[in-house]
C-alpha cells in the first residue's frame, strides 16, 4: 500500500508562511505531479512528505498512519533528487545496494535486489563502473535504482531531470513512465516543466503561492481550468485571454465581434491557440495582422496583432502561406471557449 494524505498542512519559516493549508489525498499506486512556478512551495511540500522538512501545522498520513513527527527513515519513502548524490569511489552496484548493505543485509540478498533493479533500468552492463564513467542520464538511473532496491512504499522525485539536456530529459521521462507502469508504486513528482507534468501524471496538483490552485487529470486542467492562473500556466503556448463584455446571453470583444456566452458575470474570454480557425477577413470573432510566424515542423504558431485585444497566438498544422503583415479573420470554436469572472475564476 502507498496512500498518502495531507490534512491542513502548513509550513512556516519564521514569520513567512510558504505552505498554506494543503488538503490532498494521493491514492495507492497513483502518479501525482506537483507543478507550479518557482517559489510556489512544491519542493517544500515534497520534502515535508518525505520528512526532510518539519510540518508546522496539520498532519501527514501514510497508509492511514500519522507520520507527521516521524523521521525520514521511519516513513518507508525513497527520494530521488536533481543532484544524483552518488558516492564517486563506489561502483554502480555498490551505490545501488549501499542502503541495504548498511542495514546488514547479506551480500547475496542486496546483490539480487541490485541485479533486479539494474534489469528494470537497463544498467546491467554498467554495474562495475564508477559514476564518473557514466552519462548524466545513466547516473540518474543509478539514483533511481538505489531507491528501487529499498522497496519503498512510495517514490518522491524532486525535479530529477532538471540537470539533463533536452534529449536526455525526453529519454528519462519515458524511463520513469515505464518504471511506474512496471512497479505500480505511488510516485510524487515535482517539476516546473509542464510537459513533464502533462505526460507523466495521473493527476496534477497546480500550486500557486503555497496553495492548491487546482487538482485534476492533465486533460481536465487543460480543457477545464478552474481559474486564469491554471489556464495560462498549463499549455504551451499559453491560453489566449482577452477582455469581453456580456449582455443578453452574448459576449462582444473590444474592436471585434462576439458570440454566445452562458455566463453573465464573465469579463474575460480564454481560447487555446489550436481552437482558433483562420477565416476570411471580416468573419469570425476578430481580425488580426500577422506579426510573427514560427515554423516548428508539424505545427506553426502565428502571432497576430489584434489591436485593442492585444496579441493572439494561433496554432496551425504544418506550414502556412501567411507572412508578417498579412491580415486574417480569427474564428473561435464556441465549445472550446472558456470564460472567467472579474476574480479570474472560470464561470
Amino acid at each position: 500500500m502507498g496512500s498518502i494524505t495531507l490534512n491542513g498542512v502548513e509550513k512556516w519559516f519564521g514569520d513567512v508562511q510558504v505552505i498554506k493549508g494543503i488538503d490532498l489525498e494521493i491514492k495507492d499506486g497513483e502518479f501525482v505531479v506537483f507543478v507550479g512556478p518557482s517559489g510556489c512551495g512544491k519542493s517544500t511540500l515534497l520534502r515535508m512528505i518525505g520528512g526532510l522538512e518539519d510540518t508546522s501545522r496539520g498532519a501527514i498520513e501514510i497508509d492511514g498512519a500519522n507520520v507527521t513527527d516521524q523521521p525520514p527513515s521511519k516513513r518507508g519513502l525513497a527520494m530521488v533528487f536533481q543532484s544524483y548524490a552518488l558516492y564517486p569511489h563506489m561502483s554502480v552496484a555498490e551505490n545501488m545496494g549501499f542502503s541495504l548493505k548498511m542495514a546488514g543485509a547479506p551480500q547475496e540478498d542486496w546483490r539480487a535486489k541490485v541485479d533486479e533493479a539494474a534489469d528494470i533500468l537497463k544498467l546491467q552492463s554498467f554495474l562495475d563502473r564508477r559514476p564518473k564513467d557514466l552519462s548524466g542520464g545513466q547516473r540518474q538511473r543509478v539514483a533511481i535504482g538505489r531507491s528501487i532496491v529499498r522497496d519503498p512504499t512510495a517514490f518522491l522525485f524532486d525535479e530529477p531531470l532538471s540537470n539533463l539536456d533536452a534529449a536526455l530529459r525526453v529519454e528519462m521521462r519515458l524511463e520513469i513512465a515505464r518504471l511506474h507502469r512496471n512497479l505500480q508504486r505511488t510516485m510524487i513528482y515535482v517539476t516546473h516543466d509542464q510537459v513533464e507534468a502533462m505526460t507523466l501524471a495521473d493527476r496534477i496538483v497546480v500550486l500557486e503561492y503555497g496553495r492548491i490552485a487546482q487538482v485534476g487529470t492533465p486533460r481536465e486542467l487543460y480543457e477545464k481550468p478552474a481559474n486564469l492562473f491554471v489556464a495560462q500556466f498549463i499549455g504551451s503556448p499559453k491560453m489566449n485571454v482577452m477582455p469581453c463584455a456580456v449582455s443578453g446571453g452574448s459576449y462582444s470583444l473590444d474592436g471585434g465581434r462576439g458570440g454566445a456566452c452562458p455566463a453573465p458575470q464573465a469579463t474575460q474570454l480564454g481560447i487555446r491557440p489550436e481552437h482558433i480557425l483562420l477565416v476570411a477577413e471580416g468573419e469570425g470573432q476578430c481580425d488580426g495582422r500577422v506579426d510573427v510566424v514560427e515554423f516548428l515542423g508539424a505545427d506553426t504558431f502565428i502571432l497576430f496583432d489584434c489591436g485593442p485585444l492585444g496579441a493572439v497566438n494561433v496554432r496551425v498544422a504544418g506550414d502556412t502561406d501567411l507572412r508578417p503583415g498579412d491580415v486574417s479573420g480569427l474564428s473561435f470554436e464556441p465549445d472550446r471557449t472558456v470564460f472567467f469572472d472579474a476574480d479570474g475564476m472560470a464561470v
